[in-house]
């Protein structure tokens, strides 16, 4: 025989846990800034920084909102059976019954429906993420190298040139975009895999060895941006962060002149930093490391 509380102490005991968790509940919420509450407003993602973000977005918001009916659904008939079927002041033992077939035919298709329907909407959202057209406004040629990044603005310089950007142990690089232009990002790594992502994008896609993988985004909001590399890719993968700063397209093209006025400027894409090894299949004039 199990041991009981009397109810002249489990009643205040249960009054005394449904304060403190209420009070604890109120607590929190007071203490959410407006920055907090609109991110639980959208569910903790970025706010969309471009003109492909949002397919992502209401994935992930519409997925969540799904997410919360069915636990609503499911704790609402767990609750119902604790009070209906629970066991009477008589003592008597419920009804017990082996299976009930429509119930369980129920639970069988409804959960296979609910992830035919998720798989449905993520291919449809993958499918328009990475479509490309076939005319970019600006290319820009992302190379991952452990441990760090190369920005090559692709035949944007004068007379068809690549202004680039380089990082290193030292430097974080800082990929700068033109608003409003649809920027295509050919991704190629010459050592181990990586995965480019800029936060706000709400877009990541993997850097691999020996292909070029692609995708394009159209940047709507001129601001300051993170990116970082979201593969664990040896010793040093905490280092494989990045700047971005999306600008007006004047400012963009004064951008160039001064990389190249600095000399970062090269007659083709650079495969990566000086201590980068070359993959072959990437650049067959080249035997490895930077120009």
């Amino acid at each position: 025989m199990g041991l009981q509380l009397p109810k002249t102490i489990a009643a205040p005991g249960r009054r005394l846990l449904t304060g403190t968790l209420v009070g604890a509940t109120l607590l929190f919420l007071s203490a959410c800034d407006a920055t907090d509450k609109d991110q639980l407003a959208r569910f903790a993602m970025p706010e969309p920084a471009t003109a492909e973000a949002p397919l992502t977005f209401d994935l992930w918001r519409w997925s969540w909102i799904a997410l919360m009916i069915v636990g609503v659904i499911v704790w609402g008939l767990i609750a119902w059976v604790v009070v209906r079927y629970r066991r009477r002041s008589d003592d008597e033992i419920p009804v017990q019954t082996r299976y009930n077939l429509p119930l369980e035919v129920f639970y069988t298709i409804a959960p296979i429906m609910m992830v035919v329907v998720l798989f449905y909407w993520t291919v449809d959202v993958q499918n328009k993420l990475i479509n490309i057209d076939p005319d970019p406004d600006v290319t820009v040629d992302v190379v991952g190298q452990q441990w760090q990044w190369t920005f090559n603005y692709t035949g944007q310089g004068e007379d068809g040139r690549t202004p680039y950007t380089v990082g290193d142990g030292d430097t974080i690089p800082t990929l700068v975009l033109p608003v409003d232009q649809t920027v295509q990002f050919n991704l190629q790594s010459p050592d181990v895999i990586h995965s480019f992502s800029v936060d706000s994008f709400l877009m990541k896609m993997d850097v691999v060895p020996g292909r070029v993988n692609k995708f394009q985004a159209t940047p709507t909001v001129i601001g300051d941006y993170n990116g970082k590399c979201f593969e664990l890719c040896g010793v040093d993968h905490s280092r494989m962060i990045f700047h971005v700063k999306v600008v007006s397209q004047a400012d963009y093209a004064a951008y160039l002149v001064d990389l190249a006025a600095q000399g970062n400027e090269a007659d083709k894409p650079l495969l990566g930093g000086s201590d980068a090894r070359t993959q072959a299949g990437l650049d067959d004039d080249s035997e490895g490391g930077q120009e």
